[in-house]
């Protein structure tokens, strides 16, 4: 009995420590946002600089030359989707409206059939389909709002940039321990740059595509969809219907059912052949997260930082998925919030 209260009292701290951890990242999440940016561009980029290094590139000046490219892409980037950006916030709400009147007949056509009118008119009202293309214009207008902040997510990269080759080393002698004794964190470190690097390329080959596809159906703001395509890209399974889904609604207002359908349509043969063949064949095993996790990290970081936290839910839950595959200890808890794939796999290697 006497050794059961101090156990409650630490499960309770410690929950209690927690709860104070999350709502301080809330309530500091003007200044955690960027850091995440920055860090997120630096375990990208970080391999192009060390191949850099590897051709007897100086450091600060291989930094340079990728910080410069980072700079380059996001001002192109942000110039022609801005643009898009603007003129579609204005034009939202009269595409709202039209949406709403598409709805509005449909569920009269249905009532004249039906014997419940006003079931079917309560439904109707229920009914917003306008919040998707609201999601959409929240998503990057938020994004473009954290890109004010560029001079401090760049500074802060060319810092973490320039500490990787010489962080190891600081480690060791910080701590005295031995190259072998940090081979978990740099495992962890490659698996998790690779895992990002790989998703990046993915994710830009997914948006141009996209951008494409809706450039040549015809649709409004192409730029913008083949920019959400890229951005949601990083949310598997969810991220790609939330992608299509105003995309396809616009579609609907502006050129008809018939384009719709063919919207839709190439939105899920983007995905399904990136999704489900050439994603999983670059990345292979021990890199997949439950789908229960995804949604629930998707709702817990967009609650603590915004539609931002949003896009950056999977590369965080990625982040703790690969740091407790990392120990021996902890790995057990990366089984249960991995895929069944990951799973099965982890099974026949033991058989093996």
């Amino acid at each position: 009995m006497v050794a059961v209260a101090p156990t409650r009292t630490n499960a309770v701290i410690s929950l209690a420590a927690v709860v104070v951890v999350i709502y301080g990242m809330q309530a500091a999440s003007a200044l955690i946002i960027p850091f995440l940016i920055a860090t997120f561009l630096a375990l990208i980029t970080v391999r192009p600089m060390l191949w850099l290094q590897e051709h007897r590139v100086p450091t600060v000046l291989a930094a340079l030359i990728i910080v410069l490219t980072i700079m380059a892409i996001i001002t192109v980037v942000g110039i022609v989707v801005g643009r898009s950006l603007a003129a579609f916030t204005a034009a939202l709400p009269g595409y709202q409206e039209q949406l709403q009147d598409r709805i509005d007949g449909l569920v009269a056509f249905v009532a004249q059939y039906t014997d419940s009118d006003q079931s079917i008119e309560s439904f109707g009202d229920l009914i917003n389909p306008g919040w998707a293309m609201g999601l959409a214009a929240t998503i990057l207008n938020a994004l473009r709002d954290v890109l004010t902040n560029t001079l401090l997510i760049i500074f802060t990269m060319i810092f973490i940039l320039l500490e990787t080759s010489s962080f190891p080393t600081k480690i060791a002698a910080a701590f005295g321990k031995s190259a072998s004794s940090l081979e978990g964190p740099r495992q962890f470190l490659d698996d998790l740059t690779s895992y990002l690097g790989i998703k990046t390329v993915v994710s830009m080959v997914t948006g141009t595509l996209v951008w494409l596809l809706t450039w040549w159906i015809g649709l409004d703001f192409p730029q913008l969809w083949g920019m959400l395509a890229f951005l949601l890209n990083y949310v598997p399974t969810i991220g790609s219907i939330i992608a299509a889904v105003p995309a396809v609604l616009l579609a609907i207002v502006q050129l008809g059912l018939g384009e719709a359908t063919l919207t839709a349509i190439g939105f899920m043969s983007i995905n399904i052949a990136f999704g489900n063949f050439i994603e999983p064949r670059l990345m292979g095993y021990g890199v997949g997260i439950s789908p229960l996790v995804i949604f629930v990290g998707l709702i817990f970081w967009g609650w603590v930082f915004g539609p931002v936290g949003m896009l950056l839910s999977v590369p965080l839950s990625m982040t703790l998925k690969l740091a407790l595959e990392s120990d021996e200890r902890t790995r057990w808890i990366a089984i249960f919030i991995g895929s069944e794939r990951d799973a099965q796999h982890a099974v026949s290697s033991q058989s093996e």
